[in-house]
């Protein structure tokens, strides 16, 4: 089956490295223009490069951080005006924040919403309106498993994310009479960045592939995922192929999560 995205519009936050980056590629192998957007301009750019490099498409590259509204507004005004409306949005932007209950303070709590539930929000707010007018959208919100099966010492992230899990459904439902379509990834054990950062912080013992495959036993599959293996599913759910798909919140684990 060919994959098509051509003469549409992308934007994906948390687009320069990991999940994000992935995504951005296999959209710009597509046919999509790609605006990704993150917070340093340095990692941005050269992201920018490698992408249009390996690609061919068309890369633009916003410093932004969402969890600003002010800099989210500036920037959703900068793509349209360089790319046009957007057709397609990808709410990647995240970092795991993770503790004991009573350890997490009302700064932490509000941290951890303003990044991973209202930056949605936001954008979703912005490029709704435009989708639903030339009936066509896409929103992907991409959570985590601990959205469906939070385990202890997973706050706030895993409040968060159930958060993101009833935006995501809400959106659909709204979204649907219009051909907007709306579907959530929850990401469990995948090679990224975090699993590189969380590799950094270990005993250094073992190499980052040791690592990952150390890590990878604990799954069913018996490995860590690809990010190109989520950037494919992300890429079906937002071409034309994705057209009777919405409301779906799917694991992206190898089978980890105790709830499909």
């Amino acid at each position: 089956m060919q994959v098509t995205m051509n003469g549409r519009v992308a934007l994906i936050t948390g687009g320069s490295q990991g999940l994000g980056y992935a995504m951005a590629k296999r959209f710009l192998e597509s046919g999509a223009e790609v605006a990704i957007v993150a917070r340093r301009q340095d990692v941005l750019d050269s992201a920018r490069s490698e992408l249009a490099a390996a690609t061919g498409g068309k890369v633009l590259a916003y410093a932004c951080d969402v969890t600003d509204p002010e800099q989210i507004e500036r920037t959703h005004a900068a793509v349209t005006g360089d790319l046009g409306p957007v057709d397609i949005l990808v709410n990647n932007a995240g970092a795991a924040s993770t503790g004991a209950f009573e350890d997490v303070t009302d700064a932490m709590w509000q941290a951890d919403l303003d990044l991973k539930l209202f930056a949605a929000i936001r954008l979703s707010r912005l490029v709704l309106p435009g989708m639903k007018e030339r009936r066509f959208g896409r929103i992907i919100n991409l959570l985590a498993t601990a959205a469906k099966a939070p385990p202890a010492h997973s706050a706030p992230t895993s409040v968060s994310r159930a958060a993101g899990l009833a935006l995501t459904k809400v959106l659909a439902n709204e979204g649907a009479p219009h051909n907007v379509l709306v579907n959530a990834l929850l990401i469990g054990l995948i090679k990224s960045e975090q699993v590189k950062r969380w590799w950094q912080a270990s005993d250094g013992n073992h190499s980052l592939e040791e690592h990952t495959a150390m890590m990878g036993k604990r799954l069913p599959m018996g490995r860590m995922g690809e990010a190109e293996e989520c950037a494919n599913l992300a890429c079906f759910l937002a071409s034309e192929q994705g057209s009777y798909v919405t409301g779906c919140a799917i694991n992206m684990d190898g089978g980890l999560s105790p709830v499909p």
